[in-house]
């Protein structure tokens, strides 16, 4: 197959040959391969500054990411049976590690499948596209789900601002049967209903669903805080796990109204309150009304959405962990995380150790987690290691 050519520059060629599969814009040699020539979501064939070829990607002229690598086999089409292939290594995968069709079903570049996300909610799948080159064969992704899996409805969750970046729609598209306006799954045998028209993201974290399940272990007989809890995923384990009171704190009421249900869902509502807040200032209260909690999650969301936002996201995940510590129980455990992939382990972890001794408290580690298997980590892409979860031991100062 004949692809037009995109050529680097001299020595722009280490990270693809390192497995790497992003081509950035100032590295591409504009005068032998001008980047006007072509439209966004052109396919091309990516060559050293030498001629050598490196393999097929789609590309973007208006990106900073301007082409990803589909394939290192220089003499493939990228066609139906290419993307059929592709998804079905996915399903095959997790088809291994779950025995129930609740999880990630594409994660991006680590299943060879860059700008694509998809979620698998039993028979509805909620489908991330963020990336002009594969909006354009979107079609055919969805003409290979129907036959794989035989959903009931498919939804294009196009609220991504990744979106915003490669010119496209914000428009949400139900391209495939009837939405129902709630869903049922089960994660570690807790059961949870989710909008995914309505809810963050594709609808549901299952990232953290083994930290989620060993959190749940330490929680009997406790009083424990989920902050930012979207729709209780991490307290409604805790409380069907023998926790004696948990509170759930967001600021979105309708991600508490779903936590409620799914509390009465798994008949635990008698043990839990839901409170609608801004955790910071939920936080302050808390310490002024020296409020203390045997258990406390704090899983923000991504509070440094850019590398230029490093320093003031730094200090609101500092001002978190620090709030947050001031108000947990002598011998109580804090499970701190982050899912910005600019905030690093060592990042967070020094976060947690200042903390604690800026207030005079003998903080450990006993555990550690990052994202759940159906999030696999491709070793030459950092981007897709982003998450990132301590589990400490707090008591007083030694």
């Amino acid at each position: 197959m004949s692809y037009p050519q995109l050529f680097l520059k001299k020595n722009e060629d280490k990270r693809l040959r390192q497995g790497h599969l992003w081509v950035f814009s100032n590295e591409v040699d504009s005068q032998r391969s001008p980047l006007e020539q072509f439209t966004a979501g052109d396919l091309v064939l990516v060559h050293d500054a030498g001629g050598k070829a490196l393999g097929v990607a789609y590309l973007n002229p208006h990106a900073l990411i301007c082409a990803r690598l589909l394939t290192r086999k220089t003499n493939i089409k990228i066609s139906e049976n290419f993307f059929k292939a592709r998804l079905t290594q996915a399903l095959d995968l997790r088809e291994r590690l779950f025995d129930k069709p609740y999880y990630r079903l594409v994660f991006g570049e680590s299943d060879g499948l860059p700008g694509l996300v998809i979620d698998r909610f039993g028979a509805v799948l909620s489908v991330q596209i963020t990336t002009a080159g594969m909006e354009r064969h979107k079609d055919v992704l969805v003409k290979i789900l129907l036959e794989l899996l035989e959903p009931t409805a498919i939804l294009l969750k196009n609220d991504n601002s990744q979106r915003q970046l490669e010119n496209l729609s914000l428009e949400p598209e139900l391209v495939y049967g009837v939405l129902p306006e709630q869903l049922l799954i089960e994660e570690n045998k807790v059961r949870f209903i989710v909008n995914v028209a309505e809810g963050q993201k594709t609808g549901w974290f299952y990232d953290h669903r083994n930290s989620r399940a060993q959190l749940a272990k330490s929680c009997r007989g406790l009083k424990v805080l989920d902050l930012f809890s979207y729709a209780g995923a991490w307290g409604i384990p805790a409380a069907v796990a023998g926790a004696a009171e948990v509170f759930c704190v967001d600021s979105s009421e309708s991600a508490l109204a779903l936590a409620s249900a799914s509390a009465e869902l798994n008949q635990v509502q008698d043990k839990m309150q839901f409170v609608r807040s801004d955790v910071f200032e939920f936080l302050k209260q808390a310490r002024e009304q020296q409020q203390h909690y045997d258990v406390i999650v704090l899983d923000p969301p991504a509070l440094i959405k850019r590398k230029k936002d490093f320093k003031a996201g730094y200090e609101a995940y500092r001002r978190l962990n620090h709030l947050a510590l001031q108000v947990l129980s002598n011998n109580g455990i804090l499970v701190s995380a982050s899912c910005s992939h600019h905030l690093s382990r060592d990042n967070l972890h020094e976060i947690l150790r200042s903390s604690a001794r800026h207030i005079d408290r003998h903080l450990v580690f006993f555990g550690s987690g990052s994202q759940g298997p159906d999030h696999p980590i491709h070793p030459a892409l950092p981007e897709t290691d982003y998450l990132k979860t301590f589990f400490c031991a707090v008591s007083s100062r030694l």
